[in-house]
């Protein structure tokens, strides 16, 4: 039987804080988990992986810890990397609970994430316009999506499937999606990359912290 290619779309950051943040499976192979997840049918083309890199603002072994996972998911051959990037700056925001007589706010400095969404919608819809595969599996919990999806799907006839990294579902992702499931969690420890992995720089360890 002849297998349809696919490409699987990874919102990082969803990704991390929805399924990842909480255990210590951070080492977690991008490949193997994209095989896993494709229905009978389908092959693996591209994974495309989008991010930021984390700023000068956070602790050094955080940002090196996300430099060696990066460089891990580099020796995937099928995957690429797509950066947004972190803005910082002022902001005031109210207090959960002033006491009276004492300011109702307090200046605060805010980190947000930009341009990883706006990548993913970009490219999907890019892939869905040339036909670069027969179907998209998107991994990510943001209803933000539900949208994109909606119309990749209503005007390039284009099949587009949901996995969800939170746990609970998500009704406006699940009725735009061709398909939606829960990323199961059982997958997360039999998708790790080797402790020790090698590129054309060297090799690439696995970081001392996110042994456990």
């Amino acid at each position: 039987m002849h297998s349809q290619p696919a490409n699987v779309y990874v919102d990082g950051l969803n990704l991390y804080h929805c399924a990842l943040a909480d255990t210590r499976h951070w080492w977690l192979d991008l490949q193997a988990l994209a095989r896993r997840l494709l229905d009978p049918g389908f092959k693996l083309r591209r994974i495309r992986y989008f991010t930021a890199r984390i700023g000068s603002r956070r602790d050094s072994g955080t940002r090196l810890r996300q430099q060696l996972y990066l460089r891990a998911l580099e020796t995937i051959p099928e995957l690429v990397i797509h950066e947004g990037h972190f803005l910082s700056y002022p902001a005031w925001m109210p207090l959960a609970d002033p006491q009276p007589g004492s300011p109702s706010r307090v200046k605060v400095m805010r980190t947000e994430e930009k341009g990883s969404d706006a990548n993913l919608a970009a490219w999907l819809t890019r892939d869905a316009a040339k036909r670069d595969c027969q179907a998209a599996f998107v991994i990510t919990g943001d209803s933000d999506f539900t949208g994109v999806i909606r119309m990749v799907r209503r005007e390039f006839n284009f099949p587009v499937h949901v996995v969800d990294p939170r746990r609970a579902t998500s009704r406006r992702l699940r009725s735009a999606a061709t398909s939606y499931r829960v990323l199961g969690r059982r997958l997360l420890p039999q998708c790790q990359f080797p402790n020790k992995l090698r590129d054309a720089t060297g090799v690439i360890s696995k970081p001392h912290a996110w042994y456990g």
